[in-house]
This record gives structure tokens, sequence and C-alpha cells, in this order.
């Protein structure tokens, strides 16, 4: 699949399959995560990967307790994907990077305060991001979605050390195709601007 058709068809599936990932496929998908762009090559991306059902349940039952919020979930064939994937972004890391001799010069190494736009959630996103298109090339359906308030104690509950922070979640597995078209997103059908009310050429 040339990169055209990934990107006509990459999209956020909210139905899946429990069937597991080939371990091969995985590790592409994982492998196309570590190909983004990085400031400085300061590689401060990690990936927790969470792979079937009991390791996916513990995920849920921090950020979707067994209960109320559970039963009227709308997208109950989320829980079943059999792989759940987080992103993490490591600021120590930049500023580490940024703190050695042909960096120091910038002043970024001596606080977080220092960078205008925060590069370690910037290079994270991108791994995401090639993450979901390399899933889509492998022929899976995947989704990203936010931890919003259980970020501090998920990332406790898998060991991550202090200071991390998750980006997200991108849900991974084989489409429930049937399942996904009953129910789409709330913005499925919200449309996109034009190119031309995108693309501001040489000024707004």
């Amino acid at each position: 699949m040339d990169l055209t058709e990934v990107l006509r068809r990459r999209r956020m599936v909210r139905a899946f399959r429990a069937d597991p990932v080939p371990a091969d496929v995985l590790d592409r998908v994982l492998g196309a995560a570590r190909r983004g762009p990085a400031a400085g090559n300061s590689d401060g991306t990690d990936l927790v990967v969470l792979e079937g059902r009991d390791q996916t349940r513990s995920y849920w039952d921090v950020t979707l307790p067994p209960g109320r919020a559970r039963d009227h979930f709308g997208y109950p064939r989320l829980l079943d994907a059999p792989v759940l994937v987080l992103p993490i972004a490591d600021s120590g890391a930049y500023l580490r990077r940024y703190s050695e001799a042909d960096k120091a010069s910038t002043g970024l190494g001596e606080s977080e305060e220092r960078w205008p736009v925060p590069y370690w959630t910037v290079d994270t996103s991108f791994a995401a991001m090639l993450l979901l298109l390399a899933a889509t090339a492998e022929g899976l359906g995947s989704l990203f979605f936010g931890i919003f308030a259980h970020e501090a104690e998920l990332l406790g509950s898998l060991g991550a050390p202090t200071g991390r922070r998750a980006i997200g979640t991108i849900a991974l597995g084989w489409p429930d195709a049937e399942a996904d078209a009953a129910r789409p997103g709330l913005s499925a059908s919200r449309p996109k601007r034009s190119l031309d009310e995108v693309v501001h050429r040489g000024r707004w």
C-alpha cells in the first residue's frame, strides 16, 4: 500500500475484534514509531504496550472502572482491542540533551519553561502519528484517545518513572467493520475545510 492510499484509508476505529495481532505485525507497527523526528535527536519517547485481555483489562479497570461509567460507555467494542499502546514523553531527556556541550548555548537545558513549545510532546505526537499510519498499512484498525483524569494513577500502576507524561492511548487490532459503522464517532460527519481554506500561501 503506497502512502497516498494509507493516508486515504486512515481513520479512527472504535470497534475491534478480540483476535490477537501477530507479533511480527505489531513489531513493524511499533518500529515505525521510532522513525519520527526528534529535537536534537533527544530520543525522549517510550511506548508502553499492553497485549491480551489481562493486560488491557488492567488499563480499563483504572481508566474506565466497572460500574455505571462502563455500563453506559458508548463504544463497548473498543474494550475488545487486543493491543493498547501508550506513547510516553520524557521532558528530562530533552533537558539533558540540551545541557550537552553542542546545545548548551541555547539555554533550553535549564528548565521546561525555557522551551516556547514542549518538543517532547511534539516529538511523541510524531511517533504516535507514524504508529497510526503503520497500523493502517498493515490492515489494522486504530484509535488515538485521551487518558484525561486517570493519567497519574495509570502510569503509577504501570511502573512508569516519575515525570513522564502519556500523551494518550492508541488502541490497535482488527476492526469489526460492521459494528464500527453502526456507531460512528460523534464528530465523524463534521466536514473538513478545503485545501484552499487551510493553506495560506505567502501570508494569511
